[in-house]
């Protein structure tokens, strides 16, 4: 292309489930963010990730060859797409051959589109046989998910359009930083509060959402539970619910009311910390509004008991009546790029495409017609997302995985031992742009395209399948994770399971697969998508109504009304105690993004935020001998880490927080507890106890 000439591109920003429009703009060989493009979710704003995501498209660190070992414990040597692919296909052979099927895994991301999230799932299931798929959107909306499929019959994370936030009088935001995690969101909560809005934020931190609220309520880590409950029992005790709504829109409200009965005011104060004259104040904000919106964030739902969590935020949404009309409602700050598209499509390990169930046997038996194939030829769910992990090189375990879009070394708990067991699988295959902490262990990385270089649709928070259009073509010998995946079903003898790696063809597949499911995409065609700005599911023909509100005259549940849930706070998988005397808990920063696979790679987000760090109260350091920017060593019951001290009285006195974004002696996973939500299986990132001393 001449240097001179300037083509345009207008498609979506590659990081949060926020998927801001954006305008590429390409001038030779250089790609970069020209503006902000005024899409309906981001209405012309960016930040300073979507502002520089272009500069990742020309790294210099950006992988171009296959890259292999010729035995474990040799480095890496660049190979031809021939080799590493004989080399892969010839090892699933063996493996199974000698364990069975189920000796592969495959592990996806939040960050695949939708067509490739619902290849991978046909591409373990059909091509592979093997029953253990799952992806890292375990480790984030999983809680969520479970927790809105029991209450209203469906996951949908926003089951409203982000145009209804201003509209609330009151928001609660429980356990979520939205200020920090996708800034042009706050232009909608900025419009709520233009309009006499009240903002209520749930969080062991001061954070800079906190910060902009009317009430903060600094809960104890882990009572997420306890507090809601407690904002319930006031809601009852001064009559702010709404009995007609839990009479004709309801079931299961007895016990509810039963179990908050206990839950006065200073009992749960004494359990969350949270003044009681906090909590009646926070329950008359919310009870004594016409429109309120409830929002779950990562903080309530990243615990052994997330959906227990999310399940009492929802049972005071639902008891106020706030829930299934305009401006109303409970929803769940979605995190990853395609955190919602990739859990409905068949990358989760107990899901088929459209949000049906593996195990259904009229699932199967749909999904099955669709792919051609018998269904008694499925396997039945396999192994979630830490379940896999744990499994790796085990007797009877798992021998071999294939990983695509996850840098689980850093999002993985307890990533000390799960290094050891990388490096000594016997096939350990991963599909990077870079090679990050993970695929460096890798026998095999594939180099594949980056979101720029690829077309596909991607599903954001609110429901709304977007899509993402190719603005560069990608440099020489990098494929696309679609045509990895049709060369591998070729040379494993079943290629006609995947005829095709062209994006617009899987796309029409996923939609004839989807349809009549939960997650009905058989109406959104690319041209509606372009034509209405992106298209609300379930979406069953092209000629259906708007469903960017499903909840309005029913909830998706068979006799349409939403289930209430009985909720006792139980205590964390591992508390603070003599040893391990402070809670430890962990999120993002504005700066990066995930584990900083790509953000780190940038200049100018490394300038703004260069180094991991802890955050301490004065108190706290003090006691522990250390100052302002020295060095604190974090120590749990599965390992240490090495961070600079960051003082503020912004959090709490009995908590510590670290970022996870960085590696090595800063891994903040080297710490986390490795326990799991028994339902969701999401595993507890956000309590373990901690250690602190001067490093």
């Amino acid at each position: 292309m001449d240097a001179l000439t300037v083509t345009r591109t207008e498609t979506h920003c590659p990081y949060c489930a926020l998927q801001c429009g954006m305008t590429l703009e390409r001038a030779g060989d250089g790609v970069f963010t020209a503006q902000a493009r005024d899409f309906p979710t981001n209405k012309g704003g960016l930040c300073r990730k979507g502002w520089t995501a272009g500069s990742l498209l020309t790294h210099p660190e950006r992988l171009t060859t296959p890259m292999l070992r010729d035995r474990k414990g040799q480095p890496l040597r660049p190979a031809s797409w021939d080799e590493a692919l004989d080399r892969i296909a010839g090892g699933i052979r063996l493996l199974q051959a000698a364990h069975g099927r189920d000796s592969i895994a495959v592990f996806g991301g939040g960050g695949l589109t939708n067509e490739k999230a619902y290849l991978l799932g046909k591409f373990a299931r059909v091509v592979l046989g093997t029953a253990n798929i799952d992806y890292n959107g375990r480790f984030c909306m999983a809680s969520a998910a479970v927790a809105g499929l029991r209450a209203f019959g469906l996951d949908r994370g926003l089951p409203f359009p982000l145009e209804d936030i201003p509209g609330a009088e009151t928001i609660l935001i429980a356990g979520g930083n939205p200020a920090e995690t996708m800034p042009p969101i706050m232009q909608y909560f900025e419009a709520q509060r233009d309009r006499g809005g009240r903002l209520i934020v749930s969080d062991p931190r001061r954070t800079a959402t906190a910060k902009l609220a009317d009430l903060h309520l600094q809960l104890t880590p882990g009572t997420d539970a306890s507090l809601a409950n407690g904002l319930l029992h006031v809601a009852v005790r001064d009559k702010l619910i709404d009995a007609h709504f839990i009479a004709t829109r309801t079931t299961g409200w007895e016990a509810v009311r039963r179990t908050v009965a206990s839950y006065w005011p200073d009992r749960v104060e004494r359990e969350t910390g949270v003044p009681a004259l906090q909590i009646e104040r926070a329950a008359h904000m919310l009870g004594e509004a016409a429109t309120a919106i409830i929002l779950s964030g990562r903080g309530a739902e990243q615990q052994s008991q997330g959906v227990q969590n999310a399940l009492a935020f929802i049972n005071m949404a639902l008891a106020l009546g706030q829930a299934g009309r305009l401006h109303c409602g409970w929803g769940c700050l979605t995190g990853q790029g395609n955190g919602q598209g990739g859990r409905e499509h068949g990358q989760k390990n107990d899901q088929l495409p459209g949000y049906r169930q593996l195990a259904n046997p009229q699932h199967r038996a749909e999904v099955a017609a669709v792919w051609g194939v018998a269904p008694e030829s499925l396997p039945q769910p396999g192994l979630p997302a830490v379940g896999i992990l744990d499994a790796l090189g085990q007797e009877g375990g798992i021998q071999g995985l294939l990983l695509m879009a996850c840098n689980v070394l850093l999002s993985a708990p307890d990533t000390g031992m799960l290094a050891k067991r990388l490096a000594e699988l016997p096939l350990f295959v991963a599909c990077d742009q870079f090679l990050s902490e993970t695929s460096s262990l890798a026998d095999i990385v594939l180099p594949v395209t980056q979101w720029a270089e690829e077309s596909g649709t991607m599903t954001n928070l609110e429901g709304r399948v977007l899509r993402r259009r190719q603005a560069s073509a990608p440099p020489p010998g990098v494929r696309s994770d679609l045509d990895i995946m049709a060369d591998l079903a070729a040379r494993l003898g079943q290629g006609r399971h995947i005829p095709s790696s062209d994006p617009e063809i899987v796309f029409d597949e996923l939609r004839r697969a989807s349809s009549g499911g939960p997650a009905d995409y058989a109406g959104i065609s690319l041209e509606r998508i372009d034509r209405e700005q992106g298209v609300f599911w379930p979406c069953p023909d092209e000629t259906q109504c708007d469903s960017r509100r499903p909840y309005l005259q029913r909830f998706a549940h068979e006799d349409g009304r939403a289930r209430f849930h009985a909720v006792q706070r139980r205590a964390s998988a591992e508390e603070p105690d003599a040893r391990y005397p402070l809670y430890l808990t962990t999120g993002r920063v504005l700066s990066h993004y995930q584990t900083g696979a790509q953000t780190r790679r940038v200049p100018e987000l490394v300038a703004a935020e260069p180094e991991a760090f802890a955050e301490i109260h004065p108190d706290t350091a003090r006691q522990a001998g250390i100052a302002q920017g020295g060095m604190a060593l974090l120590t749990t019951r599965r390992g240490e880490g090495r961070f600079k001290a960051r003082l503020t009285p912004d959090i709490r006195r009995d908590t510590i927080f670290v970022p996870f974004h960085w590696g090595g002696a800063s891994n903040a996973n080297l710490l986390t507890n490795d326990a799991v939500d028994p339902n969701s299986k999401i595993p507890e990132y956000k309590i373990c106890a901690v250690q602190l001393a001067s490093a």
